[in-house]
């Protein structure tokens, strides 16, 4: 008996290991969003490779190559060059919203799969030439939020889906901080993140969408009856040409939202509260979670989670794409990144503008 298990032990261990699939080779569509650093940061996972860089300011490439150990050699002006140069399987963009569409236009046709970062486009008009052209030719188009690698928030919808609460009646998120300016982010991306034109508006875009996009997963797809929006600027001196306050009120058959988006936060926050009929879950940032059950009018239970990081590749954006591009993940219509939810954010955001700036509720058809 010793004997054999010895054999099948020693067996076992000669037996050769899984390939582990080489990492994806993508190209990075500029450098003017800090949210480019997780890129850089995630790179010793071995998801990805950085096979191109698109950056036309030089001193820009200098600080990052500087700080990153990458060769300027990997650096074009324009993408078309870096495509034909470098062939990436996908690109990430790193620029402004403005342009993202620019970006799905020059790759689909190549076939090349694309991941923006939140939103999905500028504008609605946007977002819906480039699902088309994702369509027409067979590419993933997905959208990067920090929330959607949150295990709070998974494990919220978890709770709601096994009816810990009972029936959702009403949810609150908020998202921001005390403003792009106040904050300290770097000179090139505040350049465009207070432009209305390439960033198609000021925090109801910016942190709006996140809002959107997590409810519209909660509601399983689900699109909002209605969407009303009053956004104020209370910063002018720091953001003069884009509003830096939003409140988003979206209404469901048998249940309401309430999205707060914006740069005026006193301390940074991205939390959620999901109220049901039975119970009460606060989903207060990525690993916190406390589900609150109540007792008489004003008592309750509380447990108390500290979640751990979700299992790869679910557990960081870079990872999340590679798998999809090979085929490992499906992304459902319903799923954070996926394009469909995207366009519903997109439809969100577009009617919270018009409301805004109507002053009148927008019925969504």
């Amino acid at each position: 008996m010793v004997r054999c298990l010895f054999c099948y032990l020693f067996l076992l261990a000669m037996m050769p290991l899984p390939a582990q699939s080489d990492p994806l080779p993508i190209g990075v569509v500029g450098l003017t969003h800090s949210h480019v650093h997780g890129l850089f940061n995630s790179l010793e996972r071995g998801d990805v490779t950085i096979v191109g860089i698109v950056e036309d300011n030089d001193t820009l490439v200098q600080r990052y190559a500087e700080q990153y150990g990458f060769s300027t050699d990997i650096v074009y002006p324009t993408l078309p060059e870096m495509i034909a140069a470098r062939q990436p399987a996908a690109v990430t963009a790193f620029g402004s919203i403005y342009d993202h569409l620019n970006i799905v236009e020059t790759c689909a046709p190549l076939g090349i799969h694309v991941m923006v970062e939140k939103p999905l486009a500028v504008s609605l008009e946007h977002a819906r030439k480039m699902e088309a052209l994702a369509r027409q030719h067979g590419i993933h188009l997905l959208t990067n939020y920090e929330t959607t690698w949150y295990p709070s928030n998974h494990r919220a919808r978890e709770m709601v889906r096994d009816s810990a609460i009972g029936a959702v009646r009403k949810v609150e998120i908020r998202d921001g901080h005390r403003g792009p300016k106040k904050i300290g982010v770097e000179p090139e991306f505040l350049e465009w993140l207070t432009d209305s034109t390439l960033n198609g508006g000021g925090a109801l875009i910016d942190f709006g969408c996140y809002g959107a996009n997590l409810m519209t997963w909660l509601m399983d797809g689900h699109k909002p009856e209605t969407v009303t929006a009053v956004t104020r600027q209370l910063q002018p001196q720091n953001n003069p040409d884009v509003e830096d306050e939003a409140l988003i009120i979206l209404t469901y058959p048998g249940a309401v939202a309430l999205l707060q988006g914006s740069w005026n936060w006193t301390i940074g926050r991205k939390d959620m509260e999901v109220y049901g009929l039975d119970g009460v879950i606060y989903a207060d940032n990525a690993h916190d979670l406390r589900l609150r059950t109540p007792v008489d009018y004003d008592g309750f239970t509380e447990e108390v989670l500290k979640l751990e990081d979700r299992p790869a590749p679910y557990d960081n954006p870079f990872a999340y794409l590679a798998a999809v591009v090979r085929g490992e993940v499906e992304v459902a219509p319903t799923d954070l990144s996926a394009l469909e939810n995207n366009l519903t954010v997109m439809e969100i955001l577009d009617a919270a503008l018009r409301s805004a700036r109507s002053a009148r509720t927008v019925t969504l058809r």
